[in-house]
């Protein structure tokens, strides 16, 4: 699906102040366009976009979302510097703009960077996308290798060239990683340890491993909709979405992308994600994906399903959370409502895919 937009008739959207952004651009020597009205991405659980224009250009705002937010997440400076520095490395990248610390503002920090039009494809691949569609091969396994072939060369970005060699803390990035997700879940769960939530933790002690990965820039949270495609090729145009960017193991990266891989055999918590359409349409499995970035960037899987189960119990922390956003009043968007019922099932898929029921 194309990017969905909420348009204001008014120039005040939620999570933005127009005419505190105005005066602070002015400030900055840079002219926001008053008679172009602002439009909301619509797309996402996350940090809120929005669709300007400034200094006769149309540049996308990013923030933070509305209500309380997890530490470590939604880091806009980290997210511009990556920008600044990795867009000439990976032309893929969009160029960062502007970057503003001060929450006074809008109520957050934010950064404005261009504006790539295209095609996000979320849970759904549309009717009018499958008929433009003329190569004889499935879009499935088209989009696959596509995916596939942009983390392997996100993979390969030389940090140390682009000016990010020193971003995060690779250094026992796996460990600090565990432990950082397993303090997050019991900060989720306030009122009762759900009994998958203690097994998923306990396999995974038994069952850390020693990095041995050569650290590489990672996206963190790299998914199909992260990646913005051209409506008529289906060939990226832009990689978003890098608010938890860091160097750390690329095999956690690739585990990310597979937690939201949903097959047609997977249990109901996982068809229940629609964060990818890959349970049809000809996609390939997480089995193939694996093997296929394993061929590409040349790195041993020995040792993956540790990274597999670390990245459902991240999933299953994720939706905890937003749930725990609507139920303290962050967000009354009623699709949350029920987070806390996925998330305990991603625990037990997570537990399905510890004991080798699932790759």
């Amino acid at each position: 699906m194309t990017h969905a937009f909420e348009i204001s008739s008014r120039p005040n959207l939620p999570g933005l102040d127009w005419d505190r952004l105005d005066t602070y651009l002015n400030n900055q020597g840079r002219s926001l366009d008053a008679n172009v009205a602002p439009h909301r991405f619509s797309a996402g659980y996350g940090n809120m976009n929005f669709l300007l224009r400034i200094d006769g250009e149309n540049v996308v705002l990013r923030r933070p979302p509305l209500g309380p937010v997890p530490p470590g997440a939604n880091d806009m400076a980290r997210e511009f510097r990556i920008l600044s520095h990795l867009h000439s490395a990976l032309p893929l990248v969009p160029n960062a703009k502007l970057f503003c610390a001060d929450p006074a503002i809008i109520g957050a920090p934010f950064f404005v960077m261009e504006y790539r039009p295209g095609l996000v494809i979320s849970d759904e691949i549309t009717s009018d996308t499958i008929e433009k569609w003329a190569d004889p091969g499935p879009i499935g396994r088209h989009l696959g290798d596509r995916i596939v072939g942009v983390l392997a060369d996100l993979h390969a970005v030389d940090v140390d060239a682009c000016g990010l060699g020193d971003l995060g803390r690779p250094d026992g990035f796996i460990a600090r990683t565990l432990r950082g997700w397993a303090k997050r879940a019991h900060l989720s769960w306030v009122d009762t340890t759900p009994p998958d939530l203690i097994a998923l933790l306990d396999w995974l002690d038994k069952h850390q491993t020693t990095q041995t990965n050569r650290s590489t820039l990672i996206h963190n949270d790299f998914k199909l909709d992260n990646i913005i495609l051209d409506p008529d090729t289906l060939a990226p145009r832009t990689l978003i979405d890098w608010d938890m960017g860091t160097l750390g193991d690329p095999l956690y990266d690739l585990a990310v992308l597979l937690s939201y891989w949903t097959e047609p055999t997977d249990p109901e918590a996982m068809h229940q994600l629609r964060q990818m359409p890959t349970a049809g349409h000809g996609f390939p499995t997480r089995e193939q994906v694996a093997d296929q970035y394993a061929k590409i960037s040349g790195r041993d899987l020995q040792g993956f399903t540790f990274y597999r189960v670390l990245a459902a119990l991240r999933l299953a922390v994720v939706f905890q959370q937003l749930y725990r956003r609507y139920e303290t009043g962050g967000t009354d968007d009623p699709k949350y409502a029920n987070f806390d019922t996925l998330a305990l099932g991603l625990l037990r898929f997570g537990m399905d895919v510890a004991n080798g029921h699932h790759f």
